[in-house]
């Protein structure tokens, strides 16, 4: 890993090996802030992006167990406006161009990217331009907001009938409120972050954490991911995480530590329990990384090739292992966030792995991939 930051492709990289859920490796690469010569440390607070994901499913399913929902129920149970909506007729169509609805999505969908949603930041369709018009997932909007937002625009596609990437995530922690009465932020740190003992995680970074937070980077050439340079990349998209905000995005808000996710995967690798603290039962965990898609539907990104990728309950499922890995990466799950926050679990191997950095874009960049080979060939 040294060769990329000796190559200014990233500025640092935290990394964490577990061999049967207790740590065997830790090193921490380079600085997490380049202009102020400040190093990368254990502490060190990263955006994490899309790995937000998973703990928003995981936010859900704990309400999936107190009995609050059936994964097959329709959505418009809670957002009635959602029986509503209309269809694009064609991938390519104007907004204006629909057709009706088959039938309501439900929430299996809704947490396999199914649903018929998009995410108006990796393509652009004419969905898409009208999700970034709509302010979507605005920094100054609520959840609740959103989902008002969204029953105004049509679905990108017919609900089961293919994988698209989505804010369907953001619109599960708007369901988490609902379902729990509480706002996203009070559950998660009720029932996740506090029962794991993962202190530094959350929607802001607070003053007297502020010096650690790294700096976010951004490629000279964002064409060629193994080009040297960068420079600091803004938070556009999200806004600032020094402050407040209306979006607790669940799809992509939070920050924390790689000592506190690995905590987190820690609790999902010994299926859902943690030095003594039950976040869920082995049979719900089990059926998060057990493929929810239909039979011949997988994930597919506009931007990266995953082959032999299925997808669960908010997890990404290996179902054939990538060139130079060994069979035993077969049920592999994992998901990663866009400035290069990655971890994975491979229940066959014993293994899991976590790589952390901020570049953007870093999600399936060259740098994990050889980051999980090594891992792979070192636990054979």
């Amino acid at each position: 890993m040294q060769r990329y930051i000796d190559d200014e492709i990233l500025a640092g990289i935290s990394a964490i090996v577990l061999v049967d859920n207790q740590p065997v490796y830790e090193s921490h690469f380079g600085l997490r802030n380049v202009e102020a010569g400040e190093a990368m440390t254990a502490d060190t607070i990263y955006r994490i992006y899309s790995n937000t994901k998973i703990v928003t499913s995981v936010a859900a399913m704990c309400l999936f167990e107190d009995g609050k929902f059936g994964l097959d129920d329709t959505l418009d149970q809670w957002f009635p406006k959602f029986a509503n909506l209309r269809v694009l007729r064609e991938p390519n169509s104007s907004p204006d161009d629909t057709v009706p609805l088959q039938r309501v999505a439900t929430v299996r969908e809704l947490m396999s990217h199914n649903a018929g949603f998009s995410y108006g930041i990796f393509q652009e369709s004419s969905i898409d331009r009208l999700y970034v018009e709509s302010g979507v997932i605005a920094p100054t909007s609520t959840l609740a907001e959103m989902e008002d937002r969204l029953a105004n625009i049509p679905l990108a596609n017919q609900p089961g009938a293919r994988w698209q990437y989505s804010v369907s995530t953001d619109l599960l922690a708007r369901l988490v409120e609902i379902w729990s009465g509480k706002s996203f932020p009070d559950f998660l740190e009720s029932r996740i972050f506090g029962p794991l003992g993962m202190v530094d995680t959350g929607f802001i970074v607070p003053a007297g954490k502020a010096a650690r937070f790294a700096e976010n980077y951004a490629p000279h050439n964002p064409l060629d991911p193994m080009a040297p340079g960068f420079s600091p990349a803004p938070d556009a998209l999200i806004g600032s995480y020094l402050e407040p905000k209306p979006m607790t995005s669940g799809g992509g808000g939070l920050v924390g530590t790689i000592l506190d996710y690995t905590r987190f995967m820690q609790m999902l690798g010994n299926g859902g329990e943690w030095e003594g603290v039950q976040i869920l039962q082995p049979g719900t965990v089990a059926m998060m990384h057990t493929n929810q898609l239909p039979e011949g539907m997988s994930v597919n990104l506009p931007n990266w090739v995953m082959p032999d990728t299925q997808f669960g309950l908010g997890l990404a499922i290996k179902a054939a292992p990538a060139e130079g890995e060994p069979s035993q990466a077969i049920g592999e799950y994992h998901w990663g966030g866009m400035a290069g926050t990655h971890s994975f679990i491979a229940p066959a191997a014993g293994i899991t792995g976590l790589l952390f950095t901020q570049r953007m874009p870093g999600f399936w960049h060259p740098f994990y991939h050889e980051f999980k080979r090594l891992v792979y060939q070192a636990a054979a």
